[in-house]
């Protein structure tokens, strides 16, 4: 029994099309991607001259817009809102909901863009209180856990990643050879 390239060619040729059509369109269509992150959560004691200690808490939290359209109508809900500061300065309110919480809103984050907001609060008050979500005009913002770790030089990843492809080619190639050699024995 021998195999018919053509009917699989067929078969796929749409199929790999579609794929590929929805991928470019996902990658090149032009609107706001808003990812946000915690900066960092901080408790600090502070002892005014001679006084008793003051436990002061902070954390921040990180916008970046990464499509390719500006990010229209961003919303910061919070539970409580704390004393905050918003780095770079730039235009931004702050909004009263009718069940209490509040809103610090940006009108506008353009393509590429950063900001941080730096918050400051006491106890009992804790970060994890605090936020109640993060949207804009498209959806929300994707909320992504963040590590630090070291960066390595542009020449560094892209050897790793041909000695990968390398890799793969070698275990899709070795595939094949035993998918044939399987063949050859069944026919």
């Amino acid at each position: 029994m021998s195999f018919d390239w053509n009917a699989a060619a067929t078969i796929a040729a749409p199929v790999i099309a579609l794929c590929l059509g929805i991928w470019l369109d996902r990658r090149f269509e032009k609107k706001a991607k808003l990812f946000s992150y915690f900066g960092h959560v901080s408790s600090f004691d502070y002892r005014p001259n001679g006084g008793q200690p003051v436990r002061i808490h902070t954390h921040s939290v990180i916008l970046r817009n990464s499509g390719r359209k500006s990010a229209a109508n961003v919303r910061l809900t919070h539970w409580i809102l704390p004393d905050f500061q918003v780095w770079p300065d730039i235009e931004h309110g702050v909004a009263d909901l009718p069940n209490g919480s509040k809103d610090i809103v940006i009108p506008v984050i353009i393509p590429g863009q950063q900001i941080t907001v730096s918050y400051l609060y006491f106890p009992p008050l804790k970060a994890d209180q605090i936020h109640a979500g993060i949207r804009h005009e498209e959806g929300f913002a994707q909320a992504i856990p963040v590590l630090m770790q070291r960066q390595y030089p542009r020449w560094f990843s892209q050897l790793l990643g041909g000695l990968v492809l390398v890799g793969l080619a070698t275990i899709a190639y070795a595939a094949y050879e035993i998918a044939l050699y399987f063949w050859a024995l069944s026919g």
